[in-house]
């Protein structure tokens, strides 16, 4: 990741998605990379060619919002992915400047403590039906309760659950939907960060992650951008077999981007009682076999960050 060229990262990954066909080209001959070349972009966006390539080389960062504009319908970007484009789009040489010299700093720049607020924390020990845990946009959890860690030990504070979901083999198992759900949660951290793709946090898991899955490395490279909706997860869990949960985010105000993330079944159903009766194994200690979360033994505690 690059602060000085993030948006030209964006549109050659972008448009090597759009097929010459869908754009309306027809033939076009032979081509060495997937996708629209440069030069189709920029007649179908109608600007120069020339124009068009100083965008990609972050040689003109300052394009204007009707630019933007038709460069997303040509690259057939959806609200999400063409507000993002529009953020990466303001982030000025001196911003980038700051954010590089951020990255710099490396693995042992200091981070502001991240706080959960008191109440969010009693509001989840007041939920022992309903696993609950926070996370900060970059998947790290800062606090769970009880019912939430016997769902998933990565779950537990001082985990990162998009490092545990790709990394773990008990995750895998334990989530049916893996494919979807990977390919929403790598899509739903690059609208998390959004234009601050240097940070230094971000850029240490980006990098663990790149060279240890395959599969995050084809989602990143792919520059979908899509905030993380509320959706049914369909899990399979040692402890109680299968089951589904509708999983609902909730932003806490003013806590810096900070999410609270809840789990509940449809009252009634087969699902309800098979939460239930993990609710008690958790109440009488039968909880599932503790163990560190994935790549738990290199990650700090968030408060020392």
């Amino acid at each position: 990741m690059n602060g000085t060229d993030v948006l030209g990262e964006f549109l050659r990954a972008r448009r090597a998605l759009v097929r010459p066909e869908d754009a309306g080209i027809r033939g076009g001959g032979l081509r060495r990379v997937p996708g629209l070349r440069r030069e189709e972009v920029a007649m179908l966006s109608g600007i120069s060619a020339d124009y068009y390539l100083r965008l990609e080389q972050g040689r003109d960062r300052n394009p204007s919002l009707q630019v933007l504009e038709a460069l997303a319908d040509v690259l057939q970007l959806d609200a999400d992915a063409t507000e993002h484009l529009i953020g990466l789009a303001q982030l000025r040489p001196s911003q980038a400047h700051r954010a590089g010299s951020a990255a710099g700093r490396g693995r042992g720049a200091a981070r502001r403590a991240e706080t959960v607020p008191p109440d969010i924390l009693q509001l989840m020990e007041a939920w022992p039906n309903n696993p609950a845990y926070v996370e900060n946009k970059f998947t790290d959890v800062l606090a769970s309760n009880a019912l939430a860690r016997a769902l998933s030990p990565n779950h537990a504070p001082g985990s990162n659950i998009m490092r545990a979901v790709l990394l773990d083999e008990s995750e895998r198992e334990l989530r049916r939907d893996w494919d979807e759900l990977t390919e929403a949660g790598v899509a739903a951290l690059r609208a998390n960060v959004g234009p601050d793709v240097d940070d230094p946090r971000l850029v240490e898991l980006v990098g663990e992650l790149s060279v240890r899955s395959e599969r995050f490395r084809q989602l990143w490279s792919r520059h979908d951008v899509h905030p993380k909706q509320s959706r049914v997860l369909r899990l399979r869990h040692p402890k109680v077999g299968d089951f589904e949960l509708y999983a609902s985010k909730l932003g806490i105000v003013g806590a810096d981007g900070l999410v609270l993330k809840v789990f509940q079944a449809a009252p009634g159903s087969r699902d309800a009682e098979l939460l239930a009766i993990l609710g008690s194994l958790t109440a009488s200690g039968e909880t599932v076999r503790d163990r560190d979360p994935a790549g738990s033994e290199s990650r700090r505690a968030v408060e020392d960050q």
